[in-house]
């Protein structure tokens, strides 16, 4: 490896086949902290397409904005996006960014790294990618070219994986533009070093590939831990609507869904001789969900964890995809 000509060719390549993201007409660190934590567990298209994104910049175009808010709001334009957590931790980290940083974003990676849910990936895209200050970083498309590149075919799931993923990424970075290097190494992944049907022969970098130079099949890499089994599950819920439009509806327990509403869970039991008026399924982890919604009526008294939410507050009262995709549907054919 010969890391000045490596750096050349891939920053060379970016220069020119670089996608147009909002997120990189900027060097706002607030901005791209978002779009870092939109990106977590979420594809791209998802994030942009859907207008995620340009929503939540409109509505907290600060971290000011951000700590002020309700957090049944936030979690409410969050919606649809999963992984909750990551809403909540934006905006704690707000609230320390307006508590201990007097509202300015702090611009050292060391002080970045202790804000609320902000894990050492995060906190150097936002240093490099803001600041244009080098840090290495690893995400899941650099994970996959450094492996690549190395033919490095132990797990990179462990401790050593890890420390050897980090650890080249320094090594290869380019110290003096690695706002381009990392954003380059990143769109590498995404469009050419693809995990199923990557395109080596369109690859920029592909002289420095010891996967390609030596003929042996990239797309065995990188090496994982087994996948868990698919676990199923089933969801039996009820529809209970009123003549003024309210909807029964149930807190989310547990810390996943924490501060979002859902159709009320029953046993299969209690509903069993009930209209089944809905089906759907969904993945979450690994886990398979059936869910079936039941038709009651609007003599459902509700428990000490739910309530008759006002038909002008549905659209705005959080819920996860798919029982917000259940209640739409529902809704639509009262």
């Amino acid at each position: 490896m010969h890391p000045e000509a490596f750096r050349e060719a891939l920053v060379d390549w970016f220069s020119t086949h670089q996608k147009d993201y909002p997120w990189r007409r900027t060097k706002d660190p607030w901005a791209i902290l978002v779009s870092e934590m939109m990106l977590q567990q979420t594809q791209v298209a998802t994030v942009l397409d859907r207008g995620y994104f340009t929503r939540w910049m409109e509505r907290f175009p600060t971290p000011a904005d951000l700590a002020a808010a309700d957090e049944s709001e936030v979690l409410s334009l969050w919606e649809g996006l999963g992984y909750y957590n990551r809403a909540r931790n934006l905006q704690s980290a707000t609230v320390v960014i307006r508590d201990e940083h007097h509202g300015r974003f702090p611009r050292e990676l060391s002080t970045i790294e202790t804000l609320p849910g902000i894990g050492r990936y995060t906190a150097a895209a936002v240093y490099s990618f803001a600041f244009d200050k080098p840090a290495p970083l690893v995400d899941a498309n650099v994970a996959r070219v450094i492996a690549r590149l190395y033919h490095f075919d132990q797990r990179i799931d462990t401790a050593a994986g890890q420390k050897f993923l980090w650890d080249t990424a320094a090594e290869l970075l380019d110290q003096q533009r690695p706002r381009d290097f990392n954003s380059a190494l990143m769109e590498l992944g995404q469009a050419i070093c693809k995990p199923r049907a990557p395109r080596c022969k369109e690859c920029p970098v592909a002289d420095w590939c010891q996967s390609f130079q030596q003929d042996r099949d990239p797309a065995t890499l990188p090496i994982k831990k087994p996948k868990r089994e698919t676990v199923l599950v089933d969801e039996h819920a009820i529809w209970s609507h009123r003549d003024d439009g309210a909807v029964l509806l149930q807190h989310e327990s547990g810390t996943r869904r924490k501060g979002l509403w859902k159709l009320p869970l029953r046993s299969v039991e209690s509903v069993s001789h009930l209209p089944v008026i809905y089906r759907s399924t969904y993945g979450i982890t690994h886990h398979r969900v059936s869910l079936t919604v039941y038709q009651s009526d609007s003599s459902e008294k509700p428990r000490k964890d739910e309530s008759w939410v006002p038909a002008t507050d549905l659209p705005t009262t959080p819920m996860a995809s798919p029982f917000r995709k259940a209640l739409d549907k529902l809704l639509s054919s009262c």
